[in-house]
């Protein structure tokens, strides 16, 4: 018997070393292929004049299209922001998504909107469209307010497609602040390419504790709080380590919610955002991929390392662990709706690399790790664990965290140097060293907590209060 104990350990022992060794190599992985898509983005795009991208007469419009619910507050302001941003045509959508609060009735009185009788389809089922208002100032002319009955994000983007009136969609959320340019470089990858482009996504960054004047980022700066820092690094990782290895092999299945272009055809064939998933935005483009990879037309997604879109994070646990916890649920749902695609070449390196990758490396692995962690206390309480060995694995894990997080701030300051000021690198740094002792455990056990919400059947996005952006000044 005592055998039989000792084998079963060493086999754990080693499948959970040989896991561990696997993800660190893709993630060596990521960052190599990372480097060179920057590289070859900023010399693609370093002499490239938005001035001169302006004044072409071939820029496809554009239809912005924000769903708001309960934005009373800010929504105002974000509006006026969207108005200017900087490119030739493009009209703003807002979804009024039956706000219990008076969003509606300030749009009404603020951009002197009147009701109008205009045409729009289905392609897409939704929920009851109460009214579309359009203001009677010509400064507004681009400016749509579409009010309906309460259907959630997926439905209300859903009525935006319904009733926009452009051919490329950039959908965002109302909250966000963009950049000027942010539709210049957004529709790059849209134009000039051989294949068809059915969406193209941006880098979010964290405008917590931001200088905003008017809808703008004046002064960038970093989150007061602990668990703020701890995302910029997790942002950077996400996005400029992880985003732009998966565009250079051309196997992105997620294009963040908060700022997305997609070819407004492809997404109807598609049949437009699915109400019954937490994880909407990943579940589109997934399916989006697979349509045109059953339909054997040659396409593309593609992605702009530019900070594009600043958004506001959560810096309470409490919203934090709500937020991760729908991710993780999403993730789960939309690999399970699209499990077909899993190991099957047909889908090329859909079917052969992301889908496994995502399924083994972000649905497994809270999971794993967790268990790993029960696995070692019974082991102490066993006590089968060799503390010589155990603290020199930890510390080879430990320091490979950090090594990765002071890459990914390399990759930052590499590419497009936002936190300018040494101390804003320094507090990065030493956000890395505790990162992966402090702010990890808590994603990690997010994740986990979505999973056994999954399996009992939640389905609620939880409630994701935000403390708010603003027009902040120096402190």
């Amino acid at each position: 018997m005592q055998l039989y104990s000792i084998s079963v350990i060493e086999v754990f022992s080693v499948l959970f070393l040989i896991y561990g060794l696997i993800i660190i190599s893709g993630y060596i992985f990521s960052a190599f292929f990372s480097i060179f898509e920057i590289r070859d983005y900023k010399r693609r795009n370093n002499f490239q004049d938005d001035a001169a991208l302006l004044q072409s007469a071939n820029l496809p419009a554009i239809s912005v299209l924000a769903p708001a619910y309960n934005e009373e507050a800010n929504v105002v302001e974000n509006i006026r922001s969207l108005l200017t941003l900087n490119y030739p045509s493009f009209e703003i959508v807002i979804i009024n998504d039956g706000s219990k609060d008076k969003s509606l009735q300030k749009l009404i009185e603020t951009f002197e909107l009147e009701k109008q009788e205009l045409i729009h389809y289905h392609h897409v089922q939704t929920k009851k469209v109460r009214g579309i208002y359009k203001s009677r100032i010509k400064a507004y002319k681009n400016l749509r307010v579409i009010d309906k009955e309460n259907g959630g994000k997926a439905d209300a983007l859903n009525t935006g497609i319904n009733c926009c009136i452009y051919d490329l969609i950039c959908c965002i959320d109302v909250d966000c602040i963009l950049e000027r340019n942010s539709l210049l470089k957004l529709i790059r990858p849209f134009l000039n390419n051989t294949k068809r482009v059915i969406a193209s996504g941006g880098i979010i960054r964290v405008a917590n504790n931001c200088i905003i004047e008017d809808g703008r980022i004046i002064e960038v700066r970093l989150p007061r709080t602990f668990l703020g820092k701890a995302q910029i690094l997790e942002y950077f990782r996400a996005f400029l380590m992880g985003r732009m290895a998966w565009s250079r092999v051309d196997g992105l299945l997620l294009i963040s919610g908060a700022f997305g272009m997609f070819d407004k055809q492809t997404v109807i064939e598609a049949g437009g955002y699915n109400h019954h998933t937490v994880g909407e935005d990943m579940e589109l483009l997934v399916r989006m991929r697979r349509v045109m990879r059953e339909q054997n037309i040659p396409y593309t997604v593609g992605f702009v390392p530019d900070p594009l879109c600043w958004t506001e994070v959560p810096e309470s646990r409490e919203i934090l662990t709500r937020q991760r916890n729908r991710w993780a649920r999403g993730t789960v749902e939309t690999l399970m709706l699209h499990k077909k695609m899993l190991f099957n070449p047909r889908y090329g390196v859909l079917g052969l690399l992301s889908t496994p990758y995502w399924m083994f490396f972000e649905w497994f692995a809270p999971i794993i790790e967790f268990t790993g962690i029960l696995f070692f206390i019974i082991l102490v309480l066993l006590g089968k664990v060799n503390f010589q060995v155990f603290g020199i694995f930890f510390l080879v894990i430990y320091t490979f965290s950090i090594l990765f997080s002071i890459t990914a701030i390399f990759f930052e300051e590499y590419s497009f140097q936002q936190y300018k000021k040494p101390k804003f690198m320094f507090m990065l740094i030493l956000t890395a060293l505790l990162e992966p002792i402090i702010y990890h455990p808590i994603v990690m056990w997010a994740a986990v907590k979505g999973n056994i919400d999954l399996i009992q059947g939640k389905k609620s996005w939880g409630e994701m209060s935000r403390a708010g952006l603003g027009n902040t000044g120096k402190t």
